[in-house]
């Protein structure tokens, strides 16, 4: 069994290849179970626990554990924590343990990435983030792959955030700035991508002018929002899966206002992959991308990863293969 560290992990992605692999991935065909949701208490702490599995017949099999412990920025830590266990499909053997943490923040952005690529204008230059994290760190990266994005906005609760985000983007070569005013910052917004943990409401659908697209990637419980149920009244509607109407908030509290039914959500990202569905439709609908997560992306991000550190090691590397551990 291969450890794949974090350096290697990370440098064994790029958007210009994750976003690919993720759109063929949804175009392909794999076997991803509903997620096991564990909340976990130990004294004064609670977070929650997933554990994710997919396989296809490529032959990998994968399992991701991610806990997420939202009060942790508190303590200077980041909110989410993984590992990645990637195993043969046909044998079960251990193939290899891959960074969860940097494959969990890569495919998030990409596959925000990719449903960008569906459904924001084709001209969306601004991108607002919302949200100052590790996945919003790489939300400028990702959607600069598929939109002339010159221009960046951060906001996040807590200015300082937004602030070092910012700094880091412009080290990255972006046009970016820190935004104190969110309600201007999502009016002058292409691409408003909100990469949260919020349990409140940050954006309002009142904000949201013709043409926008609005990419929800942070939630992913009940109990999480980061949109008033405005957002989705009259606007046009996708998922990453169709997990998401059962586990968003954002999308259970439009359901529950009476805005959005679940026959009103237009599709998901293997249709729109797929060519089943049309995405955009013109430059003036407003466009809503809400994400879950799928253990889909990590699988694949764990394959593209393991393949490339195995491909660059070469017959005489030290990656040791075991029967049945080459698909």
């Amino acid at each position: 069994m291969r450890f794949i560290d974090t350096e290697q992990t990370r440098n064994a992605l790029s958007f210009d290849s994750v976003i690919p692999a993720l759109r063929d991935a949804f175009r392909g065909d794999a076997t991803v179970p509903a997620r096991h949701v564990h909340a976990i208490q130990s004294g004064n702490a609670h977070g929650t626990s997933l554990i994710m599995p997919a396989w296809s017949d490529r032959g990998y099999f994968g399992v991701k554990i991610i806990n997420i412990f939202p009060e942790n920025t508190h303590q200077g830590l980041p909110g989410l924590h993984a590992t990645y266990n990637l195993y043969s499909a046909t044998t079960g053997v251990p193939i290899a343990q891959v960074d969860g943490d940097i494959v969990t923040v890569y495919r998030t952005a990409g596959a925000a990435a990719l449903g960008a690529d569906y459904l924001a204008r084709a001209d969306a230059s601004t991108l607002l983030i919302v949200g100052s994290g590790r996945i919003a760190g790489l939300v400028a990266q990702a959607m600069r792959t598929v939109r002339p994005i010159q221009r960046v906005l951060v906001w996040n609760l807590r200015p300082a955030g937004a602030e070092a985000l910012a700094a880091r983007l412009r080290e990255q070569g972006f046009d970016a700035q820190a935004a104190t005013d969110l309600e201007a910052a999502v009016r002058q917004a292409d691409i408003v991508s909100c990469a949260t943990l919020s349990t409140e409401p940050l954006i309002r659908g009142a904000w949201l002018q013709p043409g926008t697209h609005l990419d929800l990637i942070g939630s992913f419980k009940p109990e999480m929002r980061e949109t008033d149920p405005a957002c989705f009244d009259g606007t046009t509607v996708y998922v990453d899966t169709d997990e998401a109407p059962t586990k968003s908030g954002d999308l259970l509290s439009a359901f529950e206002a009476g805005v959005l039914t679940r026959a009103g959500i237009q599709g998901n990202l293997h249709q729109l992959a797929a060519g089943q569905r049309p995405g955009r439709r013109n430059d003036q609908e407003i466009t809503v991308f809400k994400a879950v997560g799928s253990a889909l992306e990590d699988l694949t991000l764990a394959t593209l990863v393991y393949e490339s550190v195995r491909d660059a090691a070469g017959p005489s590397g030290d990656i040791h293969h075991h029967a049945g551990d080459k698909p």
